[in-house]
């Protein structure tokens, strides 16, 4: 299949049929068009175009398409329709991205539009997994799965998987309970089809299964789902009661989403934020960092102050603070990055002071490497030994500092619960500036004994 392309030319037809009104041809032209294609059209349309959009076509494609828009898109189109016509989009779509939907309506409409979805067990379940909070696992599951009782036999189970399978998009995994509802394991396809008929469930099913609980964090159950390669695990209560499944589409929109707010805080954005908010909401989301940043820089600033005899006396010093204050901060962000990947990843074994002598070894060894080279040079470019010893002997020390804290700063956070990407933008940069020059012009005073 040729992968979409929205054309200038392409969006320009289609709201030249809009404002046209021609239905007819417009329909036709989205038939073969897939629902993420569709959601992508609608994004760049104006309200009143995307609102007739969504109308025109069947709420079986335009309901996963409610599901791929733009949050601020969707909330438009939805203020633009009817609480039955919420309903009818809802109706066709698995009860958590039904209720990821309704939770974005406003408080005076819901119920209004879940007394309107006819199939009254879905909207008990769209109702049930809005009690759930939107950061766990019951905030992510879906109700549709297929469970069978480990009284029933072979056949019973057989009669009952087919029922359930139409409410259920895919197929994951077959899950067993008890009388009460606890999950008790999950059911071989194969075993199922080369097991008599008369065979009691029981006998067949196998009892272990991976499961989480309701209140499970997304991002743990993502780390489960990726460390075991699972499409689908199930969620139980806290006794133990199969009560929905999360699957894995779910979990690439956590990582995504876990991904994108890590990389905005290692960028100095401290609030979820996209290109198209408003200039207030970037700023807020900014301002923060770029005060910190300022900070660092008075402060590097009033340490320098400090050594102004010295550098009136030794000019070069003045010009390799930048390569001083680059490195520290370069050291820094590259030790608090592969730490944060670490811990993200929940790989990171061994205990925090086994993890700092490494890094100090490691910083000490590639310090050794580029303070010889810039020994060589600066020796070469000013012809005083001991100016270029100094200056080489400060980038050791600042280097193996910088990494100290690059890995410190990571681990201390995430033992006290904050997420440690925060360390890996400017907090890191700026702490290691001023470290990075105080250390340089102290050792610099101490090998020139001025």
């Amino acid at each position: 299949m040729t992968p979409f392309k929205l054309t200038e030319e392409l969006l320009a037809e289609i709201e030249q049929l809009i404002e046209n009104q021609q239905g007819t041809e417009l329909v036709s032209l989205m038939a073969e068009v897939h629902y993420a294609d569709v959601a992508e059209i609608i994004n760049e349309l104006n309200e009143d175009e995307a609102t007739y959009l969504i109308k025109l076509l069947d709420s079986d494609k335009t309901s996963d398409v409610l599901t791929e828009l733009d949050e601020d898109v969707r909330e438009a189109i939805l203020s633009n329709l009817s609480a039955k016509e919420i309903a009818e989009e809802l109706e066709e779509l698995d009860t958590d991205d039904a209720a990821d939907i309704v939770a974005e309506l406003p408080n005076e409409i819901i119920q209004e539009v879940i007394s309107e979805i006819e199939d009254k067990e879905h909207a008990k379940d769209i109702v049930d997994l809005l009690r759930y909070d939107e950061n766990s696992a019951g905030g992510l599951m879906a109700k549709e799965l297929v469970k069978v009782n480990e009284n029933w036999n072979v056949l019973t189970c057989v009669k009952e998987m087919r029922a359930q399978a139409e409410n259920v998009t895919r197929v994951h995994s077959i899950y067993v309970v008890d009388n009460e509802g606890v999950l008790k394991g999950r059911l071989s396809l194969k075993d199922l089809l080369t097991t008599s008929t008369t065979a009691p469930i029981k006998e067949v099913y196998i009892p272990k299964v991976d499961r989480v609980d309701v209140s499970e964090k997304p991002e743990e159950v993502a780390k489960i789902m990726q460390k075991y390669d699972l499409e689908a695990i199930p969620v139980v209560d806290e006794i133990g009661r199969l009560v929905g499944r999360i699957t894995i589409d779910d979990i690439v929109d956590v990582i995504r989403e876990e991904a994108d707010r890590d990389y905005q805080m290692a960028a100095g954005i401290s609030q979820g934020v996209e290109a198209d908010d408003s200039i207030w909401e970037l700023t807020r989301a900014r301002l923060p960092w770029l005060f910190l940043g300022l900070l660092g820089g008075v402060g590097a600033a009033a340490i320098m102050g400090g050594f102004e005899e010295m550098i009136a006396k030794h000019a070069i010093l003045f010009f390799f603070t930048p390569l001083i204050a680059a490195m520290a901060g370069n050291v820094g962000v590259q030790s608090s990055a592969i730490i944060v990947q670490g811990l993200a990843n929940d790989d990171l074994k061994g205990s925090i002071s086994n993890r700092l002598i490494k890094e100090m070894l490691l910083a000490t060894l590639n310090g050794l490497i580029l303070a010889a080279i810039l020994l060589l040079f600066t020796w070469w470019w000013n012809g005083n030994f001991y100016t270029a010893l100094a200056i080489s002997l400060s980038l050791v020390a600042v280097i193996i500092v910088a990494g100290i804290i690059g890995t410190f700063i990571p681990l201390f956070l995430d033992k006290r619960g904050i997420d440690p990407a925060i360390a890996t933008g400017p907090f890191i940069t700026t702490s290691n500036d001023i470290f990075g020059i105080l250390i340089y012009f102290w050792i610099a005073k101490l090998v020139l004994g001025i």
